[in-house]
């Protein structure tokens, strides 16, 4: 598996994943981009922003790797890049599993005392 803290196989750092993920506004252009690809101007329609900080969301998400685009001709398109939200998951399962883990180990641990008290 790859390291979660560095960049390796082309895979980009899972701390720029998290910190990019937790702007609500990129989230939302991530739940926006899980449906299509879509160009920059219909990224932006929803936000109540200027373009240009609207692109400085846009390049966080690129340069974390969570978004691909393309310019064909003057429009820039981007979609999602699965890679990287795989990489988010699969640390979120792994952290979920060692705590059911250790809720079962506490709760066994419980059930033990309970016992005794008997």
């Amino acid at each position: 598996m790859a390291s979660l803290q560095t960049t390796t196989s082309g895979l980009p750092p899972i701390d720029g994943i998290f910190r990019a993920l937790a702007d609500p506004t990129r989230r939302r252009v991530v739940e926006r981009l899980n449906r299509s690809p879509a160009s920059v101007s219909e990224l932006a329609q929803p936000f109540e922003m200027a373009l240009p900080s609207f692109i400085e969301h846009l390049k966080v998400l690129e340069g974390c790797g969570l978004v691909r685009s393309e310019k064909i001709g003057r429009t820039r398109t981007y979609q999602l890049a699965p890679e990287p939200l795989q990489l988010a998951e699969n640390w979120l399962a792994e952290q979920r599993t060692l705590w059911e883990r250790r809720l079962d180990q506490f709760d066994a641990y419980v059930m033990i005392l309970k016992e005794q008290e008997k």
